[in-house]
């Protein structure tokens, strides 16, 4: 289900437990803006700042930059994009009172997935996904469409000034 652009109170969905794709609003903005970072742990504050300047103006910047940095790091941590010569691509759409960030690499053994992780675990490690999961209105991961890889993506909604 799309956000409802234009309303007070879009609704907050949940992501499916299969995780699939959903549509994109109608009323984009802009066709997604798009660039590529080396697969370096010295690009994620580059990718943040990346999204941070596309969403100067949305209520939502802090979660979304945190979130990039989230997904960004993933991609050079957990697949190819950190191996030598690697990359990796964020691409922002944008539409009235709502955004997705997809964050595509160049693929891993495993699919991504959240760790659901006890609060109280003390651990370093393993809770930007369930960061995502709990701060996106939707969220998900597949394969990429060019069989290169794979993408997470995350959907943020808040609500807009009247016209």
């Amino acid at each position: 289900m799309s956000p409802c652009l234009g309303s007070a109170h879009p609704p907050i969905e949940r992501p499916a437990e299969s995780m699939e794709e959903r549509p994109i609003p109608a009323d984009i903005l802009n066709p997604p803006v798009r660039r590529r970072f080396p697969g370096l742990a010295s690009q994620i504050q580059h990718a943040r700042r990346f999204v941070g300047r596309l969403l100067s103006t949305s209520p939502e910047i802090t979660t979304a930059t945190l979130l990039t940095s989230e997904l960004a790091t993933n991609a050079i941590t957990h697949s190819s994009s950190g191996s030598p010569g690697g990359k990796f691509e964020v691409a922002v759409y944008r539409a009235a009172g709502w955004t997705r960030v997809e964050v595509r690499d160049l693929g891993s053994a495993e699919q991504p997935r959240a760790q659901r992780r006890d609060p109280y675990d003390t651990s370093e490690h393993g809770r930007g996904l369930d960061l995502v999961e709990a701060l996106a209105a939707k969220w998900g991961t597949e394969p990429r469409a060019d069989g290169l890889g794979g993408m997470v993506w995350f959907e943020l909604v808040w609500a807009t000034a009247p016209s």
